[in-house]
């Protein structure tokens, strides 16, 4: 494979890696044609012109290059804002992204489709509780996986009775620690 075909599909996978949601919908529009008669809202945003972009920017854009002007404009801001972050990352974040891309790809259908609605799901959760998730999974990933497979076993042998008391302990091993428990 060619370094500039590389560098595409790298930038490409980490766009969709970073942005999964916005990739989705971003798709979705633009497989959906706009209404023929239908005038533009009032707050649509402007079209990006291709030769506004940095050299890098249509470089990882090049892909899109020929169909860029008859994209929807905010499917060409979304594509522009990930290429952004895509260049903003360092090398080893790029290469986080790209094994998570390769770790999507492998996904079914299901997954998938699993994996977006548990993203929905905490997105509309108010950030004291994106919070809470966030650190009880760094929390996770810190013990071995020997650790981590046995708490899987035993949450899902538990009755939901049993469930209701982890719980519950949890909730108060963190008052004790003076931390908010979870809602």
């Amino acid at each position: 494979m060619s370094k500039p075909t590389h560098t595409r599909r790298a930038a490409l996978a980490a766009m969709f890696a970073v942005g999964m949601q916005l990739a989705v919908v971003g798709r979705a529009r633009a497989e959906t044609p706009p209404a023929a008669s239908a005038p533009p809202p009032m707050d649509a945003p402007a079209p990006t012109a291709w030769s506004s972009l940095s050299a890098e920017e249509q470089k990882a854009l090049s892909k899109y290059s020929d169909k860029w002007r008859s994209m929807p404009a905010e499917q060409q801001q979304r594509l522009v804002r990930g290429t952004r972050r895509w260049l903003a990352m360092t090398p080893d974040q790029q290469q986080k992204a790209k094994e998570r891309f390769a770790r999507w790809k492998d996904l079914s259908p299901e997954q998938k489709e699993l994996a977006r609605k548990r993203w929905h799901k905490y997105r509309e959760l108010p950030p004291d509780q994106q919070a809470r998730v966030r650190e009880n999974y760094h929390r996770f990933k810190k013990i071995t996986p020997e650790q981590r497979q046995k708490l899987r076993e035993r949450w899902q042998n538990a009755s939901p009775e049993e469930r209701q008391k982890m719980l519950e302990r949890r909730r108060q091993r963190m008052q004790r620690q003076g931390r908010p428990p979870p809602q």
